[in-house]
């Protein structure tokens, strides 16, 4: 597939609901390819929301991976695995001042409902048993550890903060465990 990144292999696995698209940039040889997992952001990724940083993790993931080679899961679990209606409900309630963890709780929906057992198994069908995983997401890590895919690196992804998103990557670091770079800058709106 053609992209403005470069040439990718692309491929669509399915387990019963759970679907993941796999672009492949180069060969997957080595001892640990470069591998993201992203979860699927329809506001973020396709409109360019401002409000997360979910299209920006994307653009630089692939940038990264076409720098070099390696693997990007595109998993299909909108809104922290909510769904876009009620992501969009948990919007409204962020507008009057809950933030994103609060927002999900008061609509009696879980803080974070996506799950990785079927990125693992996307990576063992792919004879990946081994990755340098990009993420800021710890829990991406010990859930795939968890699944039987060593981590054997984690390479944070380097997204600067706008002033609309700048709370929410504050609360997705403070409450979630996220590891936000330049949260502690203020200013870092650009």
């Amino acid at each position: 597939m053609p992209t403005r990144y470069g040439d990718f292999r692309v491929a669509a696995y399915q387990d019963g609901a759970a679907e993941a698209l796999v672009l492949v940039r180069g060969p997957l040889s080595g001892d640990a390819p470069l591998v993201r997992l992203h979860s699927e952001c329809l506001t973020g990724d396709t409109f360019g929301s401002l409000r997360c940083d979910c299209g920006e993790q994307l653009d630089a993931a692939l940038r990264m991976i076409a720098r070099s080679s390696g693997a990007l899961l595109y998993l299909r679990q909108e809104g922290r695995g909510v769904g876009i209606a009620n992501k969009i409900r948990a919007y409204a309630l962020q507008d009057r001042g809950y933030d994103t963890v609060d927002a999900n709780v008061a609509l009696g929906l879980p803080i974070d409902a996506r799950e990785y057992r079927h990125a693992a198994a996307v990576l063992r069908a792919m004879k990946l048993r081994r990755v340098r995983l990009v993420t800021n997401n710890p829990r991406k890590q010990t859930a795939l550890e968890a699944a039987g895919i060593a981590v054997v690196e984690r390479v944070p992804l380097e997204v600067r903060p706008n002033l609309v998103n700048l709370r929410y990557l504050e609360t997705k670091a403070a409450r979630m465990g996220h590891l936000i770079l330049g949260r502690d800058e203020k200013t870092a709106a650009g």
